[in-house]
Order: C-alpha cells, then sequence, then structure tokens
C-alpha cells in the first residue's frame, strides 16, 4: 500500500511531535501549578462541585470517577512527565502500538483537566491541543511511515485555525476591512508582551500593511497547503513567520507555538535538503505498518470528515461563531480570534487596606499580578507559552463584570484570608504578615505612553481611574462579595481569543 505512506515527510513528523510534546508539556506544568486555587476542592470553580451538577457524558473526565487534589495533581505531573519522555523521542524507541497508547494517555489525561476547568479553561488553544493530540495518536512513530490520511488531517486543522480567523475579522470589526484595526490592537490585546509598547508605536501605514497581510495569511495563504510541492511547503512557511510575528507581539498563552506546530507537517523538508546525511529518508519511514493500523487511521479520517460539518457550516455562515467544540471529545473544533477588536483598555487594580475603616483616601495597597497591566512604569513581561489564566480572566472581568461574576467573588474572599495558593497566583502580596482587612477594586482606563511621556517619566503606561468595580469588601461581612453591577450594558459576555 504505497499510497499509505509519505515517506518524504518522515523529518516534519519527528518535529511536529516533539513540538507538540513540549506544547503538552507546558500545558500539564501550568494546570499543576495553578489548579488549587482555581479548580480545586477548595478553588474559586472546585471540580467537586462542577462534577455533581454536570453528567460525564457533557464533559468525559476522569474526576467524574474521583476527585481530589491530590489526584489531580498526580495527573498532571504524570502528563507532564510523559510529554517530556515523548519530547526527548521515547516514542520512537517502543513498538508502534505502545508509542499510540502514550500519546493517547496524553490526549485522555488533557481532556479530563479541560472539561472540568470551566471558565479556566474556555480558550481555543485548550480545544486545538486537544484536536492536535488526537491526531498525534495515529501518526505513528519511527517504526512506520508517516500515514498521508493524517498528514492532510493536520493540513485541515491549520485550515480551519486560519481560515477560521480571517473570515470572522472579515465579518466582524469594520476596522479589519479598512485596515485600521492594529492601530489599536497592540495596546488593547489581553495581554500584552515586552515588545507591545514598540509595535504599537510603530507608523499606521505599517499598521495598515500588517493587517493586509494579515488577510493574505489567513485568507489565501491556508488553501495553498494543500496544492502540490513546493507551493505547499512555501504556505506552511508563510504562516510559521506569521505566527511568529504575533509571538514577539504579545502573548497568546500557546497559541501561536501550537499553530507552529501543526503546520511543520505540511513542509516537505527533503526538498531543502534536509532529510539526514544521506538526504533521503530512513528506511523504515517507508513501511505501512500492520494492517489494524492501517484500518484504524482510515476510520479515525471517515470519523474527522464526518464531525467536519459542523466546524464547516460554522464558517460559511454569516453567524459564524469563534472556539467552539461541537463535541465533548473535542475532537473537530471551530477557531478564531479578535473578531472585534477593542479602542480602549480597562484594567480592574485590586487594591487592600489594614485600616479598620475602609476610608476613600486610607492606605490602600495595590495587588500586583504577574502579566496583566498593574503598575505603570513596570514593562509588560513575555510569559508565553506558559498560560497565566488568572491575568487573563482579569482581562475579561474588565470587559464585562457579568463574565467574572462567578470567579471574581470568591477570588477576593481569599485575599481577604490570606490564601496561599491564590497568593502563589500573583507576582505582588502587599500583605505579607497579615490579610487585609478590607479589599475594594476599581477600573482604571490604560494606554501606553508616547516616546515623549516615557522618557520624562519612566511609565510604559498613563492610567485614569473610570469608576468604582467592587466596593471595599470584609470577609466578616460578605463571605462571597460579588462584583459591583456597573451600568448595564448591551451584548453577551466575550467568547475567549
Amino acid at each position: 500500500m504505497d499510497w499509505f505512506t509519505a515517506p518524504e515527510y518522515w523529518l516534519g513528523r519527528l518535529v511536529f511531535q516533539r513540538a507538540l510534546a513540549g506544547v503538552y508539556l507546558i500545558a500539564f506544568a501550568g494546570a499543576a501549578l495553578q489548579f488549587r486555587a482555581l479548580i480545586g476542592a477548595d478553588g474559586m470553580l472546585p471540580v467537586p462541585r462542577y462534577v455533581r451538577r454536570v453528567p460525564f457524558r457533557r464533559a468525559p473526565s476522569l474526576f467524574h470517577l474521583h476527585y481530589g487534589d491530590r489526584f489531580f495533581a498526580a495527573c498532571a505531573w504524570t502528563g507532564a512527565l510523559l510529554a517530556a519522555a515523548l519530547a526527548a523521542g521515547a516514542g520512537d524507541r517502543v513498538p508502534l502500538g505502545a508509542a499510540m497508547a502514550a500519546w493517547a494517555l496524553l490526549w485522555a489525561l488533557y481532556l479530563s483537566i479541560v472539561n472540568v476547568g470551566q471558565t479556566w479553561y474556555s480558550f481555543g488553544w485548550e480545544s486545538l491541543l486537544l484536536e492536535a493530540g488526537f491526531l498525534a495518536v495515529f501518526l505513528g512513530n519511527a517504526r512506520a511511515g508517516p500515514p498521508v490520511l493524517v498528514l492532510w488531517l493536520l493540513r485541515w486543522v491549520v485550515f480551519r485555525v486560519e481560515f477560521g480567523a480571517g473570515l470572522i475579522k472579515m465579518r466582524g470589526d469594520a476596522c479589519w476591512r479598512r485596515l485600521t484595526c492594529l492601530y489599536f490592537h497592540h495596546e488593547t490585546q489581553p495581554m500584552p508582551g515586552p515588545l507591545s509598547w514598540f509595535f504599537h508605536h510603530l507608523p499606521k501605514p505599517l499598521h495598515r500593511v500588517e493587517c493586509a497581510a494579515n488577510h493574505v495569511t489567513q485568507l489565501v495563504v491556508p488553501v495553498l497547503l494543500f496544492t502540490p510541492q513546493p507551493v505547499a511547503s512555501y504556505a506552511a512557511a508563510a504562516i510559521v513567520a506569521t505566527q511568529l510575528w504575533l509571538v514577539l507581539s504579545g502573548n497568546f498563552a500557546w497559541l501561536n507555538w501550537l499553530t507552529i506546530t501543526l503546520a511543520l507537517p505540511a513542509v516537505d523538508f527533503g526538498a531543502f535538503g534536509a532529510d539526514g546525511d544521506a538526504g533521503a529518508p530512513p528506511a523504515a519511514a517507508s513501511r505501512t505498518g500492520p494492517l489494524w493500523y492501517v484500518v484504524l487511521v482510515c476510520a479515525v479520517t471517515a470519523l474527522v470528515l464526518v464531525l467536519s460539518r459542523h466546524p464547516v457550516a460554522n464558517m460559511i455562515s454569516r453567524r459564524q461563531v469563534m472556539n467552539r467544540s461541537f463535541d465533548p471529545l473535542h475532537l473537530v473544533n471551530t477557531y478564531g480570534a479578535f473578531g472585534t477588536v477593542g479602542r480602549i483598555r480597562e484594567e480592574v487594580v485590586v487594591e487592600g487596606t489594614a485600616d479598620r475603616e475602609p476610608r476613600a483616601d486610607g492606605a490602600w495597597k495595590e495587588y500586583g499580578f504577574k502579566g496583566k497591566p498593574g503598575e505603570v512604569r513596570r514593562l509588560p513581561r513575555q510569559f508565553a507559552p506558559y498560560h497565566l489564566r488568572l491575568d487573563w480572566l482579569m482581562w475579561f472581568a474588565a470587559l464585562s463584570p457579568q463574565y467574572a461574576r462567578d470567579w471574581f467573588g470568591p477570588f477576593v474572599e481569599r485575599l481577604l484570608a490570606g490564601d496561599r495558593d491564590t497568593l502563589r497566583l500573583i507576582r505582588h502580596n502587599p500583605f505579607p504578615d497579615a490579610p487585609p482587612r478590607f479589599v475594594r477594586a476599581r477600573l482604571y482606563r490604560y494606554r501606553f505612553t508616547t516616546w515623549r511621556e516615557l522618557r520624562e517619566t519612566g511609565a510604559w503606561w498613563h492610567r485614569t481611574l473610570v469608576r468604582e468595580y467592587l466596593p471595599p469588601t470584609r470577609l466578616e461581612e460578605e463571605p462571597a462579595p460579588r462584583v459591583a453591577r456597573p451600568p448595564r450594558r448591551r451584548g453577551r459576555p466575550p467568547r475567549s481569543p
């Protein structure tokens, strides 16, 4: 069955598998380090309470069978260790079936986490990792040639990621059609990086070129992934270059790195003289593999094609939505980002005081977050591909207090209690000796400073108070404080990019 394998893509498969395992490692490590405060038994959105409310069929997870913080930590660290082993090449040193089982275990463990992660795991890159991880199970290892069908399915994923994002931009905010969205995006994106200030201050004509290039990369280039070589390789290279530009300009967890990873199997490295010392793939790369493997790959391909009807219908719909899973296993999903770009940036600033009376002019001290803007003289840091979940949700909290109603109150409650796990999620605790008596939150409008302001003040941001977000709250008075209701806004809470 010569049609089944594509020996010339053996290096692309190897790089893809190593890189995907690296992304898995970051995802599992992040889950292990952050879960206790977010979804632990005593967390802001506890898993035990969630699994009592949501049946297994709607959110399949190991934690429906049993949950404990130690068990969750064991699952997360097991996933991290297994991912590290696969990144080091362990999957190519075992029989084909064992390698597939290892990839399947990674997928099942992370699916279990995502399906109980609730709001904290509502981002498109979670589903993208699960979809890529599912296909990786059937990509084989060094003992069999790369299966053509799975290679095409990986291109299909990249196509939906890019093309879906391109369509939702053209259908969404008019600034994408006017080529002006990047006048605002670098300043208002969820978590700016260390170079975002400089990207924001690029000349406006260059921003328009960026917008136009984005439309070409997302609406034209993905189609070329399905053309013969070397055109498909050049298309994949263009996608990689665009994603690296996004890596430099902001923090989007592992979304950009995973998209790069997915594009690599479309590259024919042999055409660039990168197929090894002899210029040819190893002999094993031509092997078809056992019959059961061929049958399984064909069956999975048929399944993915059937499940693709929902994402395709969504892409061609005028009411296109982004970042949605159509099945509880996250096998085939729809993607997209920034159909709407904000013109202003608002940030929730959380403060505490040890005063007995919470006076407006009292000794309020600000909590410092790791990634989200806060102190105006602090240059934004680079965290991606690591995902700071609390910082990302704070951006949504500023956009829509209703979006934060389930977790912001418990977050404030834990600050008032001096909860150790919660304090580990933030950069600076201004009350190291004892928790504050009161906590409040205020909404500020942030903007990047100009070159002149930066030289004169050393500040990267300028902020102006907008209004009170949460009035001074004391633990004894309100065990589960709620966000103060701002003036009512129309529309639904924003979906995660």
